[in-house]
């Protein structure tokens, strides 16, 4: 009891401190805004954002700095469930949550299509993972008063396999997830500062490690608490100032539906206007030259080369313009390079020109449940079923994968007790609410406001935020007068996911300050999750493989010094996949989870629960259940597809896509450790 008046004296002195904080930012913002009235130029509002937020986290990193294992693996154990809420809720949000949600839900509606899964699934499925964690895994695992997930499987099924399949696991799914976090990071740097992506990768890892290099998760955690309150902040302002300008009431989820009823006029009747029907020919006839091209890929790759020589000859025969010459040029270097690579690359596009052949340009109406008709034509019948069981299958996957994931289970280990444990989850799921319940309500203002506002425009008279977006990445923001009458339709635009949050400020015509803010919560949502997932690799490598394979014997001062290291290198080594762009965030993200609920949620859940579980049970249902899911997501990829000579396309077993291949690995692995727990009655002492 001696300590309890201590503990109060010391949450009194974090509220102070936060209230503080607060008071600070919103005059930070103040000043921006006042330098922005004052003439400030936007190309340097960017830059101050970008390294005033940056440099901040790293204040706290050194600050927090730390070479003791209680504090730099688990805080201590001492953090009070709403500062643990705010910093897991951060951890959460993730470059997925804050920069994609909303974008997904712009491009794929409620329910989703076909081959991708509407929005709401992601809504769903991580918010119902919580539950599970605050029911089934994180007051467990936190009794045991565990540094790391893998050391659960090591105390609960004895010998090393557990350990070891959970580590790798472990470092796995988080490095998916991690990649998805730093491209994410690049995007918004880039923006803000308008250098090259790839240095506005480095920009921004300098912030990630400099927080966890230094303090691990003490000073992890207090960033965080301080990256949510930015991430609250450029969410909520944006959508409010939207929902206040369309409708006049500025609580965006209360008021949105009346917005829905509009977009769905506005979508009958572009759907019914000739010019949107002249898109959609002309997206319609490129498909089929595509076809006719792959039909014999050889040989067309051929005359395209030889016509686009011949076209350049001709230019500098006739002393054409420099300019002129310089872009047939750019066209002949565009042309693929082999027969390989222009098949996977018409084939891709192909497929996209079918997709903006149909009405809205491929985009389904915004409130439709699913694809398809369940009443329709059989081919409808079964884009429903698909749309439908990829819906299920995702937020199958989410929920599972959110009880898994090591980097967000260890953020419950800094309680001081299982109960705070359990107020943590609480809490956690009340801050993620704020931003989550605001997702729907963002992407259906900003539909609004680009059918309403951008769509109709002349090509001369766009907005100035189409062409800078469309200038640092293509796949973000994309348009073209494909009927030729000078008018922006529907159909000729194209927004990435990734870019609809980022744009929202300049779409809804804000200052610039909100769009400098907006992009400082990106950056906080991506680092702050950053942070979480390199700690995690680097324990899993150096505390459950290191320390327990190689060198059985390290002091621990020198594990927590050799586990900096290893955060640093792979903090190298994920910078340097995410600047080759594998992927939007929101599929990255998605095939994490697929990988942490295949891999480490059945043999956890049946370690709690059920006390015949045995240690090669453990280990043939973690093998099975991930090399499953890999195989799935592995036999389903285009680059892994052409590499070992597959046909382009996918081999989906009931329609299901790559990221919700766990909803095959979870139950297989549940399987199998129930079948050989019965079998195999007493564990042999695994090596």
């Amino acid at each position: 009891m001696a300590e309890l008046p201590a503990y109060a004296a010391y949450k009194r002195r974090l509220h102070r401190i936060l209230t503080l904080y607060i008071l600070a930012l919103i005059a930070f913002l103040l000043l921006m805004a006042w330098a922005e009235r004052s003439g400030l130029s936007r190309s340097w509002l960017g830059p101050i954002f970008l390294f005033s937020t940056v440099m901040m986290y790293g204040g706290i990193g050194i600050y927090g700095r730390t070479v003791d294992p209680e504090e730099y693996y688990v805080a201590g154990r001492r953090i009070p469930p709403v500062y643990n809420g705010m910093a897991a809720a951060a951890d959460w949000m993730s470059a997925a949550s804050f920069i994609s949600l909303a974008g997904g839900l712009y491009l794929q509606g409620f329910g989703g299509t076909e081959g991708q899964v509407g929005g709401l699934a992601y809504v769903m499925g991580w918010t119902g993972g919580f539950c599970l964690v605050a029911l089934l895994i994180a007051p467990h695992l936190r009794r045991l008063n565990l540094y790391t997930v893998p050391d659960y499987f090591k105390l609960r099924y004895g010998g090393n396999w557990p350990r070891r399949i959970a580590a790798f696991s472990a470092v796995l799914c988080s490095f998916t997830y991690v990649v998805a976090q730093i491209y994410g990071i690049g995007l918004v740097a880039s923006r803000l500062t308008g250098v090259q992506f790839e240095i506005g990768i480095m920009l921004g890892l300098g912030g990630v490690v400099l927080c966890s290099f230094l303090g691990g998760m003490r000073a992890i955690t207090w960033t965080q608490v301080a990256q949510y309150i930015i991430l609250l902040l450029a969410f909520l302002i944006p959508v409010s100032w939207l929902a206040y300008k369309q409708v006049g009431n500025p609580l965006a989820p209360l008021v949105y539906g009346k917005q829905i009823e509009k977009i769905t006029k506005l979508e009958h009747e572009l759907m019914a206007s000739p010019s949107e029907q002249q898109v959609q020919a002309e997206f319609l006839r490129r498909a089929n030259q595509y076809a006719v091209w792959l039909q014999d890929v050889e040989g067309t790759l051929t005359r395209e080369r030889a016509l686009a020589e011949e076209h350049v000859r001709t230019l500098k025969a006739q002393n054409a313009p420099q300019q002129l010459v310089n872009a047939a040029g750019r066209q002949l270097s565009a042309l693929p390079k082999d027969v390989a690579t222009a098949r996977e690359r018409w084939t891709q596009a192909m497929k996209e020109s079918q997709e903006r052949s149909r009405p809205l340009g491929g985009l389904l109406p915004h409130s439709q449940a699913f694809a398809g008709d369940p009443d329709g034509t059989p081919a409808q019948q079964q884009a429903f079923q698909s749309s439908r069981a990829n819906f299920l299958a995702l937020m199958f996957c989410l929920m599972l994968g959110t009880a898994g994931l090591p980097h967000l289970l260890t953020r419950y280990f800094t309680t001081p007790s299982v109960a705070t444990a359990r107020a943590s989850v609480a809490w956690t799921l009340f801050f993620i609410a704020l931003l989550y319940l605001s997702a729907p309500a963002l992407a259906v203002l900003v539909k609004f406001e680009v059918m309403q506002n951008v769509v109709g425009s002349s090509f001369d008279a766009l907005p100035a935020w189409i062409a800078q977006w469309a200038r640092l990445d293509s796949s973000l923001v994309s348009v073209s007068d494909v009927n030729g009458d000078g008018i922006l339709q529907f159909g000729e635009i194209r927004l990435g996911a990734d870019v609809i949050m980022l744009a929202t400020p300049e779409l809804g015509g804000m200052p610039y300050v909100v769009s400098g803010l907006v992009a400082a919560g990106g950056l906080a949502a991506a680092l702050s999750t950053a942070d979480g997932l390199l700690l995690t690799i680097s324990n899993s490598l150096v505390r459950d493989t290191y320390c327990s394979e190689v060198k059985r014997v390290v002091p621990p001062e020198q594990r927590v010094i050799l586990s900096k290291f290893v955060l640093l290198s792979v903090a190298t080594v994920a910078a340097f996949v995410a600047a080759y762009k594998p992927a939007e965030i929101l599929p990255l993200v998605a095939s994490s989870f697929s990988l942490a609920a295949s891999a480490l949620v059945p043999a956890m859940i049946m370690g709690i629960f059920w006390s015949r579980t045995t240690g090669a049970a453990a280990v043939a249902g973690m093998l099975l259940g991930l090399g499953l899911t890999v195989a799935y997501m592995m036999v389903n990829a285009p680059l892994v597809r052409a590499w070992v000579g597959l046909a382009p396309g996918q081999n989906l077993w009931f329609s299901i896509q790559p990221v919700s291949a766990g909803v095959f690995g979870v139950p297989l692995g549940f399987a199998v450790i129930i079948a050989v727990s019965c079998l195999w009655r007493r564990s042999p002492s695994l090596p």
